[in-house]
């Protein structure tokens, strides 16, 4: 793959699951002026595509520096607008939705207690699988176990 220069600096997470529901993984790494600073990766025998992408921006936050701006990437649109648009809504409706459950609740509330603890950071989202090198670094990480199964 080619890649296009994208941010370098930045927290860029990813999620993946082969089978929805399925052997799924999480990576999530730290880059600063194109440097790796931390990375995290795991992977869960029986998930989802969603609990792996919550969990890769849980560990993202995690890494994310309390007093210090950065932006948190992924590319599940889901996953941002949950945190950036949702999550503060449903808390105020003792966690429902206006319309049934809010799925993955355990994840959805870890990921924006880390929001709230960590200000400065800014939650993005980038296209996946268009070459921005971090990006495909994290889905790498994501999908390492699916490489080691064979």
């Amino acid at each position: 793959m080619r890649f296009t220069a994208g941010p370098d600096t930045g927290i860029f997470t990813d999620g993946s699951c082969q089978g929805n529901p399925g052997p799924g993984g999480w990576g999530a790494v730290y880059v600063r002026d194109g440097k790796v600073v931390e990375e995290r990766h795991g992977q869960e025998p029986g998930t989802t595509n969603n609990r792996m992408e919550l969990t890769a921006m849980i560990n993202g936050l995690e890494m994310a520096p309390a007093n210090e701006p950065i932006t948190v990437y992924s590319d599940s649109q889901l996953v941002v607008k949950t945190l950036t648009a949702w999550a503060k809504g449903w808390e105020a409706r003792g966690w429902k939705r206006k319309e049934g459950e809010v799925k993955n609740l355990d994840l959805v509330q870890r990921a924006w207690e880390l929001v709230q603890l960590r200000p400065l950071a800014r939650l993005e989202w980038i296209r996946a699988h268009d070459g921005s090198r971090w990006n495909e670094y994290a889905d790498a990480l994501s999908t390492a176990h699916l490489r080691d199964r064979t």
